[in-house]
């Protein structure tokens, strides 16, 4: 791999991972909620579940969803159902809020452990994912040169673009963090935020193969 096809592929991972999706998203409504601190759990999940996803990607799990419809579907509907849930649970926040005027401090304590578990489920809960970099890494794989060093700084280089756009959107939920302390505004947001959740799980079980 050239330096000039590595350097396309950073810009690529870039611009696609600045895109506001689930993990996005997940990062920062938790920061809003809990803080940024506490987000770096839900960061770490959502990591350990693309790098994961990519590697099983590169390991051919792709060809066998995309030769198992019946499969695909499965795991398309629990990923939904999971997204899904996440939205509706957005909105039982809201109404915690209300019925706490909105102060973050009585919000219910959450572990770093859950944190990390619901992070992992958001990043994993998306089959799309092992389709769309089936299709998408090997363009940049020289197939005359070793492809282990390629796989490897394909996954790092990529792991180190989606931890920076986390970093910058949690940074976005704890400037809003203070706004959002207002009662409407709170309100709102975790309604938007579980509408987001939701439109995001319809979209997926509407994929198809």
């Amino acid at each position: 791999m050239t330096f000039h096809t590595w350097l396309l592929f950073a810009a690529t991972a870039f611009v696609l991972s600045a895109m506001p999706g689930p993990n996005m998203m997940h990062v920062m409504s938790t920061c809003i909620r809990y803080g940024l601190l506490r987000s770096v759990g839900v960061m770490m999940g959502c990591m350990l579940a693309i790098v994961l996803v990519v590697i099983a990607s590169l390991a051919g799990m792709a060809g066998v969803l995309a030769a198992s419809p019946r499969l695909f579907m499965v795991l398309r509907v629990v990923g939904a159902a999971y997204l899904v849930f996440l939205g509706i649970r957005v909105w039982r926040v809201r109404d915690a809020a209300d019925s706490n005027g909105a102060d973050m401090t009585l919000m219910p304590a959450v572990t770093m452990r859950a944190l990390f578990r619901d992070g992992f489920l958001t990043g994993i809960s998306n089959p799309k994912l092992l389709l769309f970099a089936a299709a998408f890494l090997p363009q940049f794989i020289n197939p005359v040169a070793p492809r282990m060093p390629q796989y490897v700084t394909l996954v790092l280089t990529f792991a180190v673009v989606e931890a920076l756009w986390y970093l910058v959107y949690a940074s976005g939920g704890r400037v809003l963090s203070a706004w959002l302390r207002t009662p409407r505004v709170h309100r709102v947001f975790c309604l938007v935020t579980g509408i987001v959740f939701i439109g995001f799980g319809v979209m997926l079980l509407l994929t198809q193969v």
